[in-house]
């Protein structure tokens, strides 16, 4: 990709971000950024995100402390999603662990979904 204008932001004016601890590789959170929360990231050094509950810009950590420190912006390949390589200062889940995906989906988890009739 040879531009940020080559970005894909869905009908909402979204597009997926990810963040990712640099240092572990590990996976931090998912978010969703328009253009002025990827803006806000690119310029300010801290992630900004895009809250689709409250139709709001929202600086990650901005109450709780546990801000994001942008190392690098990255694209994806088909322009729709952006990963952010950076320094977690604190828990990043807002129920105070360190990552988001804490919650491991097994077999036995399959077996518990309702068959899908189609």
């Amino acid at each position: 990709m040879e531009s940020i204008e080559n970005l894909k932001f869905n009908e909402k004016g979204l597009i997926p971000a990810i963040a990712q601890d640099e240092e572990t590789g590990e996976v931090l959170m998912l978010g969703y950024m328009n253009q002025e929360a990827l803006r806000r990231t690119l310029t300010s050094g801290e992630v900004w995100f895009y809250s689709r509950s409250r139709q709001e810009l929202w600086h990650k950590g901005a109450t709780s402390g546990n801000r994001i420190m942008v190392r690098s912006v990255w694209a994806d390949c088909d322009g729709d999603t952006i990963l952010v390589k950076a320094k977690p200062l604190g828990p990043v889940c807002h129920t105070g662990n360190r990552t988001c995906f804490f919650q491991q989906l097994t077999e036995r988890d399959a077996a518990a979904m309702p068959q899908d009739e189609g």
